[in-house]
């Protein structure tokens, strides 16, 4: 099984100005899309689609953020098709309010991004004799490259699980499949961040997204 990985959001720890005027990200988001590899080629496709009709340079990235509504619009009931005629292929989130993060993750970036990617794919992880997992290193810089494999690996051990993980680095701007969990995680983050919640209203049946650290 491949796991492909992105984020919406930032690690930054500054509220005293709003998010995008001088603020950071109130929220962090993780998506992620479990798929077999047989079916690697679909979420490319649908992609490809979106570039298609938009009429997107392929040589520039197109990000959630720079999406038209339409598009947006578009790539929510292509993923939606997507899960309905494939039930195979998961799509998975889980979202920190960093407001309540306590100081000792907001001082190591590793240890909140890979306890995050801990909760959101370890129990589907177990479930499988070998995982390819694929983040975009472009986005979120953590230091030492070998530490979420690491630490993944020590949680699998502990849960008993037999699972094989390797870990591929692949840059979205050359990897359509990042570019779709890109678009997940906007669909999610977009909802939290910015209370427009549309199009996760018609995802939220096919995506669960976890809550972490929002109170009571």
């Amino acid at each position: 099984m491949l796991i492909y990985v992105d984020e919406s959001g930032d690690l930054g720890w500054s509220f005293a100005q709003p998010y995008g005027r001088g603020g950071s990200s109130r929220y962090l988001t993780i998506a992620a899309m479990v798929l077999p590899e047989t079916l690697d080629h679909l979420p490319t496709r649908k992609v490809k689609q979106l570039y298609t009709s938009g009429k997107w340079d392929y040589r520039q990235e197109k990000k959630w953020v720079d999406m038209p509504e339409a598009a947006r619009s578009t790539f929510v009931r292509n993923a939606t098709n997507l899960r309905t005629t494939y039930p195979i292929i998961l799509y998975k989130a889980i979202v920190v309010y960093k407001k309540n993060v306590a100081a000792h993750l907001r001082s190591d970036s590793n240890k909140l991004y890979n306890y995050m990617l801990k909760l959101l794919l370890l129990d589907e992880m177990k479930k499988h004799a070998r995982i390819t997992l694929i983040p975009d290193p472009r986005s979120i810089k953590v230091e030492s490259g070998n530490c979420l494999q690491h630490y993944l690996e020590m949680s699998l051990y502990e849960e008993g699980a037999v699972t094989q993980l390797e870990t591929l680095n692949r840059d979205s701007k050359s990897c359509l499949n990042l570019q779709f969990v890109d678009m997940l995680a906007g669909v999610v983050g977009t909802h939290y961040e910015f209370r427009k919640s549309v199009h996760l209203s018609a995802l939220r049946p096919n995506c669960p997204v976890k809550q972490l650290f929002f109170g009571a």
